[in-house]
């Protein structure tokens, strides 16, 4: 029986739900969804990239040989082979990674946000780089943190920088390799020095690092995690080598924090997906990734020197870019006066997408700057997308 003229629902958000607020990036995308967009604005990888044959296989193996346990509901910590794999990969230069620090998570948003719900109170002072990923913006935000920027140069992270501002700090968030949204990388000289001054403050790093495995010249940088197992937290994802579309994600962290991490996500969501976990540990265990991922190498590289070509064509020389060696994405420095979210509107009138990058700032942004990524668009799309976008820059030089 239907209620007739029931009282309209006063409905009464916590102050925590107030203050979200959407992904300046995801909205974007609404956008690019129009065919014919050329979109520069999505991290998102290319889908020539995804093993579709090989995942399905591994789907109908799992499912054949076991799928009652791949049905049912797993462990919050994760598929233990998969752990496993990870800490063996992980472990390097005589640190020792074991599967009991491995915890997985959905997708590597889902890390960020339970390290947000044990590591910040209302109020922690939280060091991130300027700009940082958004996603990680928004994922701590919700935990109220007083956010200190430390300072960057065209190498990336200055290290030096921390003793300025990392009083009474709970973590330092770090992306060491091909940055989102710069695509800069740090030296080996400054991970050692980045990994040792938060050591000697006793500071928590995070490393995210989704894009370490994304170089072009194929030797990925040392991982800091390897240099203090306990006093860096490693974050990881198979969505850029395999598929973002199984949402899985992990997060490599001392045992006392770990644990605390599993008791968050068990109030989040109890565990990942075991069919995806055993799934994912069914493709890689034998050494796919080690052939696949030369694949993903060549085609992202040929497209960045594509765009950089590119923008050395038709960007004015008041204009000045990052050269990644790796990831997916190029930061671009317009002349201060023209202002990114207002080229944006008239890009997007003449069909060409890229993201501002002032929402990549935790703190006083800097609105002539934008990042473009070119990985999902083909070269002659990108040909013509760079010649818009040089000629409105140029309009108002």
């Amino acid at each position: 029986m239907k209620i007739e003229n029931p009282a309209p629902i006063q409905w009464r958000f916590s102050e925590r739900a107030d203050q979200l607020q959407s992904s300046f990036i995801r909205e974007i995308l609404k956008i690019t969804q129009q065919p014919e967009i050329i979109s520069f604005a999505g991290g998102l990888p290319s889908p020539l990239t995804f093993p579709v044959d090989t995942m399905k296989a591994a789907f109908d193996k799992v499912l054949s040989e076991n799928g009652k346990v791949a049905l049912q509901y797993g462990p919050t910590d994760g598929y233990l082979p998969l752990r496993q794999w990870i800490a063996d990969s992980l472990s390097a230069n005589g640190a020792k990674i074991v599967p009991e620090q491995v915890l997985m998570t959905s997708g590597s948003q889902q890390a960020l946000d339970l390290l947000g719900k044990v590591l910040i109170d209302e109020g922690s002072r939280v060091l991130v780089e300027t700009p940082s990923y958004l996603g990680a913006l928004q994922a701590f935000s919700v935990y109220r943190p007083e956010f200190k920027s430390v300072e960057t140069d065209e190498h990336g992270l200055v290290p030096a920088w921390l003793d300025k501002v990392a009083a009474g700090a709970r973590l330092l968030y770090a992306l060491p390799n091909f940055q989102n949204p710069t695509g800069r990388s740090l030296s080996v000289e400054r991970r050692v020095e980045l990994v040792e001054t938060c050591a000697r403050l006793g500071l928590p790093l995070i490393e995210d690092d989704p894009y370490g495995a994304l170089s072009y010249k194929g030797a990925p940088a040392p991982k800091m995690v390897a240099m203090n197992p306990d006093g860096v937290i490693y974050m990881g994802s198979f969505s850029k080598v395999l598929t973002p579309g199984i949402r899985l994600g992990y997060v490599v962290a001392p045992l006392p924090l770990v644990r605390r991490l599993e008791l968050a996500k068990q109030a989040a969501d109890l565990h990942t997906s075991q069919l995806t976990q055993m799934v994912v540990y069914d493709v890689i265990k034998d050494g796919f990734l080690d052939q696949h991922i030369p694949k993903i190498r060549t085609l992202y590289g040929d497209q960045c020197q594509v765009m950089l070509d590119a923008m050395a064509q038709h960007f004015p020389s008041a204009v000045q870019w990052t050269k990644p060696e790796g990831g997916m994405f190029i930061w671009v420095t317009l002349p201060k006066h023209i202002d990114a979210m207002k080229l944006l509107d008239e890009a997007i009138a003449q069909k060409v997408a890229f993201v501002p990058g002032s929402p990549f700032y935790a703190n006083e942004p800097e609105t002539n700057t934008l990042r473009l990524s070119f990985v999902t668009v083909p070269p002659e799309r990108i040909r013509a997308g760079i010649e818009i976008l040089g000629k409105l820059i140029a309009a108002k030089l």
